[in-house]
């Protein structure tokens, strides 16, 4: 069969070649109605592509390196950056980009395109994968539609279509790609219609934007909105939008800009207009005969149908599989801009303030009525900054996969985390803790008198202002005993502190920032800016900006949060030694403190049991050679810490390898000690490999039952640069890495 076919070369059993959308548009061309050319690159070209490049077995690979439904959000999205970073950098078969090539420069010479996604199982009755593929608009000229196909083409690996074929049991293996090329009609007015409300199926909806659609489809133009009775045609309600922008076409793709305020002042559409649209999606359910989501645009007065799906709603997942919730996290541009705003000068001050405010409360001073209230009060308090933390925080961290994609998508390196060195070396909070203990180290280095004082305890008589350095730290970050920044005494009368500072007082001292310094960061930001025409490199360092942020975020958001979350502790010890020592004399006060006690649950490692997946099993397992994700590149060798508690963290040793469940951002002072990095989740963007990144270690996640299947004092040898940790038992293992 074609590898290229026009509408009329499409037929009733062709919707396994060319896709769902292609299909469709073939239909609705022959069935007269008035649809912008296209032509249809068949799934065959995609099997081609991938054939020929070599791409299946390592796309399995990636699926493979961890069973799927173990695979949290991060790890889906990394798996997913790696395909596509396949498909960006593998080269079009030669005979295959010359038949593409003549196709669209006969079909289209350089009038502008959009090449749109058109999988087999796209676009049904059953999965329309609305929104989840990719589609590129304003296209000029074969190479750029090529260039283009390629990403579509990857899109079909995207978390989100991951995610949703997992979640509809399609078989991922047999999946392919279609793509659709069609004349881009330049509307001055656009929308979609739904021709039966999916949640009233006695009204329709029509939604409407001026300019093109792409604003409304990313969520950054918002749309007018009509309900139309289904029964009469007859417009029920209009729901005006605050109409500011619009998406045009550029120089380089959709741009957003401002609406002329004579457009602003009026709805994209009439009455009449309205109702037109509606009998368009009418006429397309009748034809599909099943209710459909159109999306449509006026050009010169005449309405164009650009595509037609089946309205569908996406199955229910599994209960307390919250994965299919993080796909709701992706963020446009603008929508990261606001939220980074809020954050940076709203809440992170709130945050500061609130926890600075407890921390001036005497809770020894409170009697015991008031501090039951003072507990109630400060768990909602930490209540309520943990919901923030949820809704705002880790949405926020998009900002990190937006700037990922636009920095692979322009210069394909080969290295798909390539772009997680320019994020690097930014103000982190638990960076600033690690490089004030340096300080406090380097005094020790140089003075023996502090490194004895320190062995006996008593700084405090013999060098008093270092003891006063050291309170001052404990008075900011706490003695490094519990599981939350600002928390002290959590493990009894004993401060790790000290005997921290005489470990990394030992050795030479390792920093933050890897070794290439500033000089060459900006050099390299630079070099990502030249790979974007003049006119979009302000935009993509100012995506690059709004990446750090995020990535600054990632680490500092659990240090603030841990900052309340110790005060809330505080007083809940407070409440327990008073308990304990029987000070609460009054009978129905003590039982009011004992239930409030009993009932706080603090979703920390403090108060949890480690976690054990297969640990019966692990328990008699001893393997060789274990499996992750590439999250950190290099290579070291050194002995396993397994810390499977806080408390853990005590005796950690140079050039030890730390392997965990998580690295919480509550447990970073040991990294500048650490060897290496591995962890059981899995993900670029959690905390472990962020600081990794930062002190230039190796680094592993991903690692199923990392903490059960490795036990303290294996000789490690981790490859940050492959995903894999080999064990070598029964013999001693001198640190190194390279």
């Amino acid at each position: 069969m074609p590898l290229i076919l026009h509408p009329h070369e499409i037929g009733e059993n062709d919707r396994p070649t060319v896709g769902g959308k292609a299909f469709a548009l073939a239909r609705l061309v022959r069935a007269g109605f008035q649809v912008p050319g296209f032509l249809s690159i068949a799934s065959g070209a995609y099997r081609e592509f991938v054939s020929q490049a070599g791409l299946g077995e390592r796309i399995m690979l990636e699926l493979h390196r961890k069973e799927f439904k173990q695979m949290r959000w991060e790890e889906i999205w990394d798996c997913a950056t790696r395909i596509r970073n396949l498909f960006l950098r593998a080269a079009m078969p030669v005979g295959l980009a010359q038949e593409l090539r003549q196709a669209v420069s006969v079909q289209f010479g350089e009038r502008p395109v959009a090449v749109r996604s058109s999988a087999p199982d796209e676009d049904d009755a059953q999965s329309s994968f609305a929104g989840l593929h990719e589609s590129h608009l304003n296209l000029r000229g074969a190479e750029a539609i090529i260039d283009h196909t390629r990403k579509v083409w990857a899109s079909l690996w995207s978390d989100a279509a991951l995610l949703y074929r997992q979640e509809l049991k399609l078989d991922v293996a047999q999946s392919a790609m279609a793509v659709v090329v069609q004349e881009m009609a330049p509307g001055e007015r656009s929308g979609i219609a739904f021709s039966q409300n999916p949640s009233e199926p006695s009204q329709a909806v029509v939604e409407a934007v001026h300019g093109l659609n792409q604003g409304l489809v990313d969520g950054a133009v918002e749309p007018d909105r009509w309900v139309v009775d289904r029964d009469f045609g007859r417009i029920m309600g209009h729901t005006p939008a605050r109409r500011e922008r619009w998406a045009v076409a550029g120089t380089a793709g959709i741009e957003l800009a401002a609406l002329p305020d004579e457009r602003a002042q009026r709805p994209p559409l009439a009455s009449d207009e309205v109702q037109a649209v509606y009998e368009l999606a009418k006429r397309a359910e009748a034809h599909f005969g099943r209710p459909q989501d159109v999306e449509w645009t006026i050009v010169d007065g005449r309405l164009l149908l650009l595509q037609s799906r089946p309205v569908t709603t996406r199955p229910q997942a599994e209960a307390g599989d919250q994965r299919a919730w993080y796909l709701s996290l992706h963020r446009s541009f603008d929508n990261l801009k606001a939220l980074r705003r809020r954050i940076e000068h709203e809440q992170i001050p709130a945050m500061i303030q609130a926890a600075e405010a407890l921390a001036g409360v005497e809770l020894p001073a409170l009697s015991d009525p008031e501090l039951i209230a003072e507990i109630r009060r400060r768990w909602e308090i930490n209540d309520r900054w943990v919901k923030v933390y949820w809704s705002d925080f880790i949405p926020f961290a998009h900002g990190i996969r937006l700037f990922g994609q636009v920095y692979n998508d322009a210069l394909r390196p080969a290295d798909p985390y390539e772009f997680i060195d320019l994020l690097t070396r930014t103000d982190m909070a638990s960076l600033a803790r690690n490089r004030l203990l340096e300080q406090l180290a380097d005094q020790v280095r140089c003075n023996p008198d502090m490194a004895a004082c320190l062995k006996r305890g008593d700084c405090g008589e013999q060098v008093p202002a270092f003891q006063r350095s050291l309170e001052a730290f404990i008075g900011r970050f706490g003695d490094l005993s519990c599981t939350v920044t600002g928390g002290t005494q959590c493990a009894g009368a004993t401060r790790p502190l000290e005997r921290l500072l005489l470990e990394l007082a030992a050795h030479p001292g390792r920093s933050a920032g890897g070794e290439s310094g500033q000089g060459a960061l900006e050099k390299r930001v630079q070099q990502f800016a030249a790979a974007f025409p003049e006119q979009k490199r302000a935009e993509a360092l100012e995506i690059l900006e709004l990446a750090r942020a995020s990535y600054r975020l990632r680490d500092d958001d659990n240090i603030h949060l841990g900052r309340i979350e110790a005060q809330l502790t505080a007083a809940l010890q407070e409440g327990r030694r008073r308990l304990e020592s029987g000070s609460v004399k009054e009978p129905s006060t003590r039982s009011e403190l004992n239930d409030f006690l009993e009932s706080v649950k603090l979703d920390s490692p403090a108060e949890r049991s480690p976690a054990r997946s297969n640990a019966q099993a692990a328990s008699t397992v001893a393997p060789r050679q274990l499996v992750g994700q590439p999250a950190g590149p290099g290579v070291a060798r050194g002995s396993a810490r397994v810390v499977r508690r806080h408390a853990d963290l005590d005796g950690f040793c140079h050039g030890e390898v730390l392997v965990c469940d998580a690295v919480d951002p509550n447990m970073t002072f040991v990294v500048p000690l650490a060897a290496a990095v591995v962890e059981r989740r899995g993900g670029m963007l959690i905390h472990g490999a962020i600081i990794a990144r930062e002190y230039g270690l190796p680094c592993v996640t991903g690692i199923p039952d990392a903490t059960e299947l490795i036990r303290t004092g294996d000789p490690l040898t981790v490859d940050g640069y492959l995903g894999i940790v080999t064990v070598s038992r029964g013999g001693s293992i001198n640190a190194y890495s390279a």
